[in-house]
């Protein structure tokens, strides 16, 4: 459950101490990680604060869970084993065989390898629109339509969607709007406030920050979904670890000053790239070029640290970009305060090949990290030769 204690404190303050009160035994300032399975009662149904299992709750996890909710203004905060066991675990809490999903043309490859392998096998239909069509989402819409899924910005091509303008059209249609806000984090964008359901988190990428955990999170606009997805939660039992919750814990702490650094950065790659001659297209939603450029503006406090882009000389060249380059990492993943550089093609989208969702081939993803922009821009100037 959300702390109104820390309602009306600002982003960085909640991040530090939402769900990080002082252990009562020793005065402890960070939470412990209560590193146990079982807990003792005193006497049948006895339970001490409500704990009684770790899978159903955990000290550790209910701290992450708390900050969570408060970070993106919900009501409930769940934390899981990763983004992929969130998602699976929203699909089966509000989907029934036969029901419709509206999803992006952009998207994580394991967002639609989910929908396309798994949920599909058990009665699910699923649909493909772009998200930032109002009109496109509209007409992907049927009487069986209980879930409208967004990405924004999105993965890999970056795409922006309006999110109040499609909370409206999903509480028109009578369903329900899920936001994944893995690449913005709550930080820079709070889907809640404009009208979602339901925010997804990655938290292995931005809120983690430090490439040294794996985790997934659901924060809910409402109390009653957030109990439903609860249940399902302990049910189903993909929930996030205690040292893994502590290690998200501390990355949160710093996420404000991480994300500034990171989208100062990306600004100052995206601007060399537009001017590189070997660079098609730059895909940045801070580029007043980029056709979300004013919804992003709005609806962001700024534009993040994720840039992709197409460079002439089709596949073969965006690989050799990515082998060469050495100061970013070749790797898949995102968020953490190194860089990293990906060919999406082959590497996280390899998934969406033949699909509605195929990535360009020509194609490079940049997650830049907090090093020092001169170093970046150097590194990426020899990268592209």
């Amino acid at each position: 459950m959300s702390d109104d204690s820390h309602e009306h404190q600002s982003f960085e303050t909640r991040a530090i101490h939402a769900g990080n009160t002082a252990d009562p035994l020793t005065g402890a300032v960070v939470p412990p990680i209560y590193q146990v399975s079982t807990y003792k009662q005193d006497g049948v149904g006895g339970l001490r604060g409500g704990y009684e299992y770790s899978r159903s709750a955990n000290p550790t996890r209910t701290a992450l869970e708390e900050n969570l909710a408060a970070l993106e203004g919900g009501r409930r905060g769940l934390a899981f084993a990763s983004g992929l066991a969130a998602e699976d675990c929203l699909l089966r809490t509000m989907l029934s065989p036969g029901d419709h999903v509206v999803i992006p043309n952009d998207a994580y490859g394991g967002t639609f390898r989910l929908f396309a392998k798994v949920v599909s096998r058990w009665g699910v239909e699923w649909s493909v629109a772009d998200t930032s069509d109002a009109d496109a989402v509209r007409a992907a819409i049927t009487p069986k339509t209980k879930l409208i899924w967004v990405e924004t910005p999105s993965n890999p091509l970056l795409g922006i969607t309006d999110i109040a303008v499609v909370a409206d059209i999903a509480r028109t249609a009578g369903a329900r709007l899920v936001v994944d806000n893995t690449f913005a984090s709550p930080y820079l964008q709070q889907p809640l406030a404009l009208g979602a359901d339901v925010v997804l988190h990655s938290l292995t990428k931005y809120m983690g920050g430090h490439s040294d955990v794996v985790g997934g999170a659901l924060v809910t606009a409402d109390a009653a979904l957030g109990e439903e997805l609860a249940y399902h939660q302990n049910a189903m039992g993909a929930v996030a670890g205690p040292f893994d919750s502590w290690i998200v814990l501390r990355g949160i702490k710093t996420l404000a000053v991480r994300m500034d650094r990171h989208a100062e950065n990306a600004a100052k790659v995206a601007e060399m790239l537009t001017r590189h001659p070997k660079v098609t297209q730059v895909l940045y939603p801070g580029l007043p070029e980029h056709p979300g450029h004013d919804i992003a503006a709005k609806q962001m406090r700024n534009f993040g640290g994720m840039i992709s882009f197409r460079v002439a000389g089709g596949e073969e060249a965006a690989v050799e970009v990515c082998n060469r380059a050495k100061l970013f990492t070749l790797g898949e993943s995102l968020g953490g305060v190194e860089s990293l550089i990906e060919h999406p093609g082959r590497m996280t989208h390899a998934s969406v090949v033949g699909s509605a969702l195929e990535v360009p081939a020509d194609l490079v993803r940049l997650s830049v990290g907090i090093e020092n922009a001169d170093d970046l821009l150097a590194d990426l100037a020899q990268a592209l030769g």
